[in-house]
């Protein structure tokens, strides 16, 4: 491949139209499900996606449904999927097309980055495969895909290379058929040029990648390691008041899973003991007093940046009227209430061990 005198699409496509994975998505080229798909898409493999996608379409046929829509019923369904700002933005961008723009779907890439959670790549995505438009991706496998084409030694990380990549795809695009010649790149880059030991020979376009030839493959794209992961230790109350109901409480909604509903508890400081960590929490985010139990439950969960250690506590409450501080809202709620509410999978899982509990008292 001569720089910047690229030779593989061709191949490229012929590739994708015997390869291509049947996908839900795909069986349509309306701008909602695409857009509802890439989403979903992002930071989530394929196979999670697919049953989301279909649940999420059969509760919210179209983008007016889902404008229509309470934002609880909406993280209710995107609950498991992760990434929740994801779904906080979808509603929202929702919202604006049916009552800001009346009812106008943007057909442009620059027409959808207009939207709140649509970056560059995801407007390039739905605008290619939408309405034909010839503008171009670029995400992880697309980029591992280009690295190794160009046996690029320059760290990818680096928001110059990145931009280079971006100015390369754009010149790259084929003059038809843009939407599957992205969704070819994307494929080709989850199925065969994996980030270790990729199928090369297996590769449509094997000819033209220099890394493949230079035997450089598994070395590329060059990243910058990451540094160590930080940990926190997380105290979280199961509070009973005397009726036998627990208190959760609804985080904000900007931030880490906003909107959706925790057992309600914090992050411990430096030196803190957890039992003195949560009450410190709750009379800051809540105002009430409890009296702290035993430790009930340990759950141990990774972020995209971080990992805690979830350490949820049986507690008695003693006084004070919650009041919505430090949180969006809360509510007192039977256990058998609380799979009607939204939370994290961390606090799914202490839901778990409650209801096991309550199973095997009664």
């Amino acid at each position: 491949m001569a720089d910047g005198h690229p030779t593989f699409q061709a191949d490229l496509l012929a590739w994708y139209d015997q390869a291509a994975a049947d996908l839900p998505w795909r069986r349509t080229r309306a701008p909602y499900h695409v857009w509802l798909s890439e989403i979903m898409l992002q930071q989530t493999q394929v196979e999670t996606v697919i049953p989301y996608y279909e649940r999420f379409l059969a509760a919210f046929p179209t983008i007016q449904a889902l404008a229509e829509a309470p934002l609880d019923d909406v993280l209710k369904l995107w609950e498991g999927l992760g990434y929740y700002s994801r779904a906080r933005n979808l509603h929202r961008a929702a919202q604006i097309i049916a009552h800001d723009m009346g009812g106008y779907i943007p057909t442009t890439a620059e027409g959808w980055r207009q939207l709140p959670g649509i970056g560059r790549y995801t407007a390039g995505a739905i605008a290619s495969i939408a309405f034909e438009e010839c503008t171009p991706v670029l995400d992880g496998n697309v980029i591992r895909v280009f690295a190794r084409l160009l046996d690029l030694d320059a760290d990818v990380t680096e928001t110059a290379v990145k931009n280079d990549l971006w100015q390369r795809a754009e010149a790259w695009m084929p003059p038809t058929r843009p939407g599957d010649y992205n969704q070819a790149l994307m494929d080709l880059g989850r199925t065969i040029c994996k980030p270790r030991s990729p199928l090369c020979s297996d590769c449509p376009i094997q000819a033209s990648c220099a890394a493949h030839a230079h035997g450089t493959q598994d070395e590329r794209p060059v990243k910058t390691p990451r540094a160590a992961t930080p940990h926190h230790d997380v105290a979280a109350g199961i509070i009973w008041n005397e009726r036998g109901k627990l208190l959760i409480a609804q985080r904000p909604l900007d931030g880490l899973l906003g909107g959706l509903w925790e057992f309600p508890g914090g992050k411990r400081e430096p030196g803190e003991e957890l039992p003195d960590c949560l009450k410190r929490e709750l009379r800051e985010e809540l105002a009430i007093e409890v009296r702290v139990g035993d430790l009930f439950f340990v759950v141990k969960h990774g972020f995209t940046h971080f990992r805690i250690t979830l350490h949820a506590f049986t507690c008695q409450y003693l006084s004070g009227p919650p009041q919505a501080i430090g949180v969006r809202d809360w509510a007192w709620v039977t256990p058998h209430q609380l799979d009607t509410y939204s939370f994290g999978k961390a606090d799914r899982e202490v839901i778990t061990a409650i209801l096991e509990r309550e199973n095997r008292l009664f």
